[in-house]
């Protein structure tokens, strides 16, 4: 197999299968009344065809990089496009919610395998050197789908039906599969490591119920007491893992990797940021239809300025990296992140239109530098070897992390509104406006990580960026 053509294809083909990943994330939320109606039951009724899709993910990413070791990235990516375009193809035709939910499960497994698979794909393939490009044209799919999720999914529903937004999956899964088999390359590890069921269990039924604690947390914030106990046996769980994994040769993921300052700082530096950055799609519809009265479809305009300067930053990251430095931009533009989502505290109905857009531009833009650089530089010290446990421990927190985003984002404004009525458009505009300055006042915070950077971190990544473009 040629280097050079996989080397071309092999972006296209991880960021194909993280697009259709993040979009579905997103994407059934909208249609989920049109979904009920269909059934003939209550929109809440359809919870689980959320939740589910959530638990599977959880559940399945942490035997991502087992599977890819033993059977191949090749197959195990394969198998797993092939599992989410098949179990699309389910969720469009079920005729009831069970089938529905079932079809969900399968795709949300068959998208756990594809995202760290993928991604351990591209750090084995490009050299240190050349990652920091590829890195930066996959991650735009994981910026913009959550963007134009609801925008693309009110669309469909409104020309066509819910059943069509998990149809297109099935045109883009068959092109994938062919590129797949032409160009994926086929990495496996050369030790045979044993199976940690025991770390599995406890890991993945601890994350499991912190992602449901969150999921319902982010829709529904409740005080009852059964939702904190639940917080508590997860969070037990987890503990308990950490303990497993001390005791044992081959953990199912290997904490000593924290141990690596650059992979350290870039994960858990990330998940903070995130907790700012993650609740922005679920704040911002809220502000523009709740707050600032625009219908669905004027919300939905709005949320394409940010996708749109995602996508231009990939021509520019590089130079910026190679330029500067990853301490200093993770730093810098960690601050413009907070300061962004600040302003939006400020956007009231007499904020003209314009200056919108060009908070929505800026906030695309420095959230783009931002994933390009944590991600890239997440592994810019981990040896090959380690690649696979370093994405899937990498891709379990990016997805917890998606959860925390969302719930933190639903409780701080919940708690700002307290008791008033959502109808009551003044005091959810001002609910609002206090949730993003927090929000980005957290994120400024988070930036105080990566001030244990040191100046030359990242360089192996970012030094021939500039000529590699």
């Amino acid at each position: 197999m040629d280097q050079a053509t996989v080397k071309r294809y092999l972006p296209w083909i991880v960021a194909t299968a993280l697009f259709m990943e993040q979009l579905d994330t997103t994407i059934v939320n909208t249609a989920v009344p049109s979904m009920a109606a269909s059934f003939g039951v209550s929109p809440l009724s359809l919870r689980g065809v959320v939740a589910s899709y959530i638990l599977s993910l959880a559940i399945g990413i942490p035997l991502s990089g087992w599977t890819a070791d033993r059977f191949g990235t090749r197959r195990v990516f394969s198998v797993a496009v092939a599992l989410f375009t098949t179990s699309s193809l389910l969720c469009g035709l079920s005729v009831n919610v069970s089938m529905l939910i079932g079809a969900r499960i399968l795709q949300g497994i068959g998208a756990a395998m594809m995202v760290p698979v993928g991604r351990l794909s591209i750090i084995r393939t490009f050299s240190k050197s050349e990652l920091l490009g590829a890195m930066n044209f996959v991650i735009i799919p994981a910026l913009v789908g959550p963007l134009l999720g609801p925008t693309i999914g009110g669309l469909i529903v409104h020309w066509f039906s819910w059943r069509d937004i998990f149809f297109v999956n099935v045109p883009v899964g068959i092109a994938a599969q062919w590129l797949i088999h032409r160009h994926m390359p086929d990495y496996r590890s050369d030790v045979k490591r044993p199976f940690d069921l025991t770390g599995y269990l406890l890991f993945g039924t601890g994350i499991a119920l912190l992602s449901l604690l969150l999921e319902v947390f982010g829709e529904y914030p409740s005080d009852g007491s059964p939702t904190w106990a639940v917080g508590v046996i997860a969070i037990l769980l987890l503990l308990a893992y950490f303990f497993h994994a001390q005791r044992i040769n081959f953990p199912l993921l290997r904490l000593s990797l924290f141990k690596v300052r650059t992979f350290r700082i870039a994960v858990l530096g990330g998940f903070v940021t995130r907790l700012g950055i993650g609740g922005m799609p679920f704040l911002l519809p809220l502000l523009y239809q709740l707050g600032l009265g625009m219908s669905a479809w004027q919300s939905g305009l709005l949320l394409m300025p940010a996708a749109a300067a995602a996508m231009c930053m990939k021509f520019v990251a590089p130079r910026i990296l190679a330029r500067f430095g990853y301490r200093n931009v993770l730093i810098v533009n960690t601050v413009l992140i907070g300061l962004s989502i600040s302003l939006f505290g400020f956007v009231s109905v007499d904020t003209p239109g314009w200056l919108i857009v060009s908070l929505g531009l800026a906030q695309g833009f420095f959230n783009s530098l931002q994933f390009t650089s944590m991600n890239s530089m997440a592994y810019s010290d981990i040896d090959a070897p380690d690649s696979s446990m370093a994405s899937t421990i990498s891709s379990s927190l990016q997805q917890l992390s998606m959860s925390f985003g969302l719930a933190c984002g639903s409780l701080v404004t919940s708690w700002y509104l307290g008791d008033v009525a959502q109808t009551d458009q003044i005091a959810v505009t001002g609910a609002l406006h206090h949730s993003f300055l927090t929000l980005g006042v957290i994120t400024l915070l988070s930036s105080l990580f990566f001030w244990a950077l040191r100046p030359s971190d990242g360089s192996a990544v970012s030094r021939t960026a500039r000529n590699s473009e």
